[in-house]
């Protein structure tokens, strides 16, 4: 039975202590909250502390905050010996591996040592928030806050309700966290525990439609990440950024995403990234990936055709890489909204915090003319017959405008 006494509530807890985890506790720890680390690797919570101090002290060097503000931060940063040595907090967040099983586990072991007020986030990337909170026997405080990385420089949060919350309105767990995001310096966006969130779902035909184009030999890969940045202004090409996250990375979350929705059509991963990933061409982190990368990480074999990129932008939408990416980006969006699992402000908040994108897909969909999407699809419906290019009925409605 969980201890009935209110948690004393500026104490945050933080389980897992890799890369998201280090950077989740920089983040609550700068907020100005006593933060718990706990990991079930002997000595890796004593190292993400260490590894904390050494970075908040390098930007009191660099001049990015006061030494005071340094030794404050590092003052707040505690080492937990295990979930029962824990204080009653206010939130815990788990970062631990991507298994439903662990997370599962988990959770009912926080719900066994803290009382029944503290709120039990995931930072899960794509996982059911509802699984996850039917673990314990107050499900409604479980909800997902998915940071981005690394999270102490994106601004961006998910919070993400399951079927146990009505609404954020009448949930104090999804306020409480709202607040808290925004006292971080962070800027929250709500959705449903649809597959992916928002940013990982909407996302998919980003990477998808450019890995769909260098198979089918419309242009080579260098080729195609140029049209997009230079065309439609993205950061950086599809192709480029899934070496940067690593192939495998994006895979994952891929087929996570197609098997939540019953393998639907639109996010089948491409038997293209699945063949990298089986010869081990991860990206950057394996030297090789799409391109071929030297030990500083540069390209060796990514120079573009621009001609060929030009030709190809405003021809027949099926070779064209920016309709062709910036039709299903829309049609996505617009469906997630259509469908009650996010706000049309909230989707292009994420999208443009969360990867960059220089405008958000309902914007860029107001902009194009949501029939003139319509009809795009519908064209590379017909050349590429399968359900992965149906349009949303909500294409047309108003209400998206």
């Amino acid at each position: 039975m969980a201890p009935s006494d209110e948690p004393e509530l500026e104490h945050i807890a933080v389980v897992g202590t890799g890369a998201m985890g280090t950077g989740i506790a920089q983040v609550a720890a700068q907020g100005g909250h006593p933060v718990h680390l706990v990991d079930t690797m002997p000595g890796a919570a004593e190292a993400a502390r260490d590894r904390l101090a050494t970075t908040l002290n390098r930007l009191a060097n660099k001049g990015k905050i006061t030494l005071a503000e340094a030794d404050t931060t590092i003052a707040n940063l505690n080492v937990a010996d295990d979930l029962a040595s824990l204080p009653p907090c206010l939130l815990v967040i788990e970062a631990i591996r991507e298994d439903l099983g662990d997370k599962c586990q988990l959770f009912g072991e926080l719900a066994d040592h803290q009382p029944r007020t503290t709120i039990l986030a995931s930072n899960t990337s794509s996982l059911d928030i509802t699984e996850i909170a039917s673990a314990i026997p107050d499900p409604e405080r479980v909800i997902g806050l998915h940071f981005f990385n690394p999270p102490p420089l994106m601004r961006l949060v998910e919070i993400i309700r399951g079927d146990q919350h009505d609404d954020e309105a009448s949930s104090a767990p999804l306020r409480t966290a709202d607040a808290l995001m925004r006292e971080w310096g962070k800027t929250p966006v709500h959705c449903t525990s649809t597959p992916g969130f928002i940013v990982n779902r909407v996302a998919r035909p980003f990477y998808g439609e450019a890995q769909r184009m260098v198979a089918n030999g419309v242009a080579d890969a260098a080729t195609i990440d140029l049209a997009l940045r230079e065309y439609a202004g993205f950061r950086m090409g599809p192709l480029e950024l899934t070496d940067l996250i690593g192939q495998d990375v994006n895979l994952a979350v891929g087929t996570s995403v197609w098997e939540q929705t019953g393998r639907d059509p639109r996010y089948a991963p491409t038997d293209f990234q699945r063949e990298l990933v089986a010869e081990g061409r991860l990206g950057r982190k394996s030297g090789r990936g799409i391109f071929t990368y030297d030990e500083s990480g540069r390209a060796l074999d990514a120079s573009p055709d621009a001609a060929r990129a030009q030709e190809l932008v405003g021809g027949p939408v099926d070779t064209d890489p920016v309709a062709r990416t910036l039709a299903m980006l829309v049609n996505e969006a617009v469906d997630l909204v259509a469908r009650g699992e996010a706000t049309a402000d909230d989707v292009d908040t994420a999208m443009k915090l969360g990867t960059n994108y220089p405008k958000g897909p309902l914007e860029w969909g107001r902009e194009i003319g949501y029939d003139v999407v319509a009809a795009q699809l519908a064209e590379l419906d017909r050349v590429f017959p399968g359900g992965r290019y149906r349009a949303s009925a909500a294409l047309t409605e108003a209400t998206t405008a």
